[in-house]
């Protein structure tokens, strides 16, 4: 029982993780919470991904960003969606610099981070949480909007996994509505158009 609960406590932490890590950039309107190296230490060390007094240059910030994108682009694909190969690919060139190791014991595999500096550390343990989510099932079940105006991530809870939006009272209804608004110009005869 101890260990289901823990595995369940790990799952959620690495969900979260990822989901809140990604949606430090909200595309709908052009908020970033890391506008400064400074904001990200304070991100990160809030979640105990980097030391309290750790401290981060404008370099770090370029590469979380970097991570970030890359992240998101994948999460679009697990909806469906087109993935932008290069936000995919400048992610991947990031993380080919970053140190990890592999440590196996009773518990499973897990990713380490032996030494470096704090944002190598941060990053490995961002990917420990893909690891994590991978094992657990969870991965292909992150996503970004539906909305493309949106790309909000979540967690698609849903039996079947097709959950499209990030909320179906906002972006989910917004969605239906312009596509009756269209079919139903479109049924009209004339030509339709996009509400505001």
């Amino acid at each position: 029982m101890g260990d289901t609960v823990r595995a369940d406590t790990t799952r959620t932490f690495a969900i979260e993780l990822l989901v809140d890590f990604v949606n430090t950039y909200e595309p709908q309107v052009d908020g970033e919470a890391w506008g400064t190296a400074d904001d990200l230490e304070l991100w990160l060390a809030g979640r105990q991904l980097i030391p309290v007094d750790a401290v981060l240059s404008p370099a770090d910030l370029a590469t979380a960003i970097a991570v970030r994108e890359g992240l998101r682009a994948i999460l679009a694909g697990h909806a469906g969606h087109h993935s932008d190969g290069e936000a995919v690919q400048a992610m991947d060139q990031v993380l080919a610099g970053v140190a990890v190791r592999v440590t196996l014991n009773d518990a499973g595999l897990r990713l380490t981070t032996p030494s470096g500096t704090a944002m190598n550390g941060a990053l490995g343990q961002l990917l420990e949480a893909v690891r994590e989510c991978t094992q657990s099932g969870a991965w292909p079940r992150l996503k970004v909007c539906a909305r493309d105006s949106c790309r909000w991530a979540f967690y698609d809870a849903s039996r079947n996994q097709v959950r499209r939006w990030c909320s179906m009272a906002g972006c989910g209804n917004h969605i239906k509505m312009k596509r009756a608004y269209t079919a139903r110009k479109s049924r009209e005869g004339t030509s339709p158009t996009s509400p505001s």
